[in-house]
């Protein structure tokens, strides 16, 4: 199929690439990932193509034309590139339920790892938190047996998009998700937005660990200072930043 493309979506596939390329090397520049404990992803609708990280090249020696292409349901589109990363039908799965995502990155972040360990939701304490995330970071069930032995890797799409869906959030208004025991997922609408909220999950993390050592009885954020920052920043009436 990619031989078949026009020179005009032959640019697109590049492009998407080097975007990748540079979300992944963001993660390590930003000590979201050591070794190569980390992916990025972007996916083209119109294209029917996703692009990610390949599996287990480490990020000093990784170029953009390692980046792996697939289908929209997974598959490789060439079968000499190197082999995708292991979360690849983690991603598909995210991209199929979450319609408005375009870019997906995951982390083996420590502080967000904590949380995940610990089998915790990260509760809104402050404002840092909610410029980002409307409302806890939600922390998924665990998966069963049968669901590892089954699809791992798909069932961990599964119980974020289940998670989702029985709390009844957005993902755009709640860009990311803590997998029990695993870690961090995050998504926007381009990769490099989902590369800015694993940092950001990652940060506010650091600080509700230490919000709780420091008081253990402390109330989260208020509603009103919740809608304050979140929507100052997101929306029609935002007002934040330069236009």
């Amino acid at each position: 199929m990619l031989n078949k493309l026009t020179e005009y979506d032959a640019q697109v596939l590049s492009d998407m690439k080097q975007r990748v390329w540079q979300a992944n090397l963001a993660l390590a520049k930003a000590g979201l990932v050591v070794l190569t404990w980390g992916n990025a992803s972007e996916i083209n609708r119109e294209l029917g193509l996703i692009v990610i990280k390949p599996s287990g090249v480490p990020y000093e020696t990784m170029t953009a034309d390692q980046m792996v292409v697939t289908d929209l349901a997974g598959n490789l589109l060439d079968q000499d590139s190197l082999r995708p990363s292991s979360d690849l039908p983690t991603h598909v799965y995210l991209y199929q339920h979450f319609t408005e995502v375009n870019g997906i990155v995951h982390t083996h972040s420590k502080y967000a790892v904590m949380w995940a360990q610990s089998g915790r939701s990260i509760p809104p304490y402050g404002t840092t938190h909610a410029d980002t995330f409307y409302g806890p970071i939600p922390c998924t069930r665990q998966l069963t047996q049968s669901e590892v032995e089954a699809a791992y890797e798909r069932d961990t799409g599964k119980v974020i998009v289940e998670c989702f869906e029985k709390s009844g959030l957005n993902p755009l208004a709640v860009p990311g998700v803590l997998t029990i025991g695993h870690g961090p997922f995050t998504w926007g609408v381009t990769v490099s937005k989902a590369v800015e909220n694993a940092v950001v999950l990652d940060e506010v993390a650091h600080m509700a660990l230490f919000t709780e050592l420091l008081n253990n009885d402390r109330p989260v954020l208020p509603a009103y200072m919740l809608d304050k920052h979140y929507f100052r920043k997101h929306g029609a009436n935002a007002y934040y930043g330069q236009k």
